[in-house]
């Protein structure tokens, strides 16, 4: 087994990361107090979908706590949560993750149960057609099934109906030429509703493998033993190498490209999207952070101020700036809720700020900015659930954990030259997507 150290920002004890033959890693983080974090990060998520399968990597998350051939559906929540635990999932683009939060217990008993549980969920999941619920023709209206297949579609329908998802997703849509990227990572009610049992188990059995699983324990305890409880509990038996991914990064729109759609709403929304850096390049990443949180975060920020706080014009009534961080790139996005009857000259009045942006910073701004993301960071250290998240971020979208150790000298030495260079890179509007979501009229 391969052993090797991190010394983690803000952490008193050098992160142990250990591999095991199989490909299998298992990272150990030592934080005081009562309690712990069981994690698996798994490498898949709509990244390695089609057309024809969009949404299973989704799916699957809900389907994954449906039983082993050791427990019942059920059996897993409601042990765990009668210790005090927190049982959830997630997935995104570049991930699937399955964690507790719990008392560890006396003697670790509760850390223990905790590991056996997840590790059984993780390496011998049933999922039944009777908890799936059979395939059924989304068009007819009286199917009444209540089971999972028609939980996550429900889940679908509530939020397609969102203004702000609409606005992403087409906004997403357009960015993204041919990445997986491009795809909704809830799925459609249309493959949700006919995807069959044997292909979800197949594209378990495909990207659930041990090369592709990151298990983290967060807390404090003595690390031999948990770890030797790890390699115990997860049995991965005979599995095939995950296939090597070939997906590309894609490059940005060569010329604005503008998507109107309309609904039932009252106001306006507006998104303009910009494609970045991986998440890997932090010399990179972290100015397009700072530039987020210069231009759009809070009620300090340049958006905020100049086109609301300050405007002569009730133009806007929320608008902000975020970057999301994949491993094939980022994404920045400026969003707006806006005066409908406005729509030429709020588009307008956000590029200016765009193009302010690339020709001054101050040093006051940038202190504020660098001051927010040390901040943020020491921020996720302080729970055993954040520094779960943290790592298994950084080991899954980033294969290495130890450029986290880079984080805060890259963020000194970050000058307003520097970010005025790297807003003309990439926040150049003639690479922008930009969609809004009009009022039907």
């Amino acid at each position: 087994m391969k052993e090797t150290s991190v010394k983690y920002p803000f952490l008193n004890r050098d992160i142990k990361i250990y591999e095991q033959e199989n490909g299998h890693k298992i990272v150990l983080a030592h934080k005081e107090g009562g309690m712990v974090n069981v994690s698996s990060w798994v490498k898949t998520g709509s990244i390695n979908e089609n057309d024809e399968n969009n949404g299973i990597s989704h799916f699957l998350e809900h389907l994954m706590f449906k039983g082993t051939h050791k427990h019942k559906a059920g059996e897993f929540d409601h042990i765990l949560e009668a210790k005090g635990a927190i049982v959830n999932a997630a997935t995104w683009k570049d991930y699937t993750f399955y964690y507790v939060t719990l008392p560890k217990g006396e003697n670790d008993e509760n850390l223990n149960l905790a590991i056996e549980l997840h590790a059984d969920m993780m390496t011998d999941p049933v999922i039944p057609d009777y908890e799936m619920g059979a395939p059924f023709d989304i068009n007819d209206k009286n199917v009444t099934d209540k089971r999972e297949r028609h939980v996550v579609i429900e889940e679908i329908r509530m939020r397609k109906d969102q203004p702000w998802t609409k606005v992403y997703n087409a906004t997403n849509n357009a960015m993204y030429k041919f990445h997986p990227y491009k795809r909704d990572v809830i799925g459609t009610p249309e493959i949700i509703s006919q995807i069959p049992q044997e292909v979800i188990m197949n594209y378990y059995r495909t990207f659930y493998s041990p090369q592709n699983v990151t298990t983290i324990v967060v807390g404090d305890f003595d690390f031999d033993k948990v770890l030797n409880k790890i390699v115990k509990e997860f049995n991965w038996g005979e599995r095939p190498q995950p296939p090597l991914r070939d997906t590309k990064p894609d490059t940005p729109v060569s010329s604005t490209t503008y998507v109107e759609n309309s609904a039932n709403i009252n106001s306006a929304f507006m998104m303009f999207g910009f494609l970045g850096v991986p998440a890997c390049d932090l010399e990179h990443l972290i100015p397009i952070e700072m530039l987020s949180i210069i231009l759009g975060e809070g009620t300090s920020s340049r958006l905020y101020q100049n086109l609301i706080e300050n405007s002569e014009e009730q133009i806007f009534n929320i608008i902000d700036a975020e970057n999301y961080s994949f491993r094939d790139g980022s994404n920045f996005f400026i969003q707006a809720n806006f005066n409908p009857e406005y729509k030429e000259k709020a588009i307008e009045l956000v590029k200016s700020e765009i193009e302010k942006l690339k020709q001054n910073i101050t040093e006051r701004e940038l202190n504020k900015a660098k001051k927010k993301l040390k901040s943020r960071f020491a921020n996720e250290v302080e729970t055993v659930s954040e520094i779960g998240e943290t790592i298994g971020y950084y080991m899954t979208v980033c294969d290495d954990l130890s450029i986290a150790e880079n984080y805060i000298p890259i963020c000194e030495k970050v000058t307003c030259e520097d970010l005025k260079k790297i807003a003309e890179k990439y926040l150049d509007i003639n690479h922008a997507v930009i969609s809004v979501l009009m009022p039907k009229k």
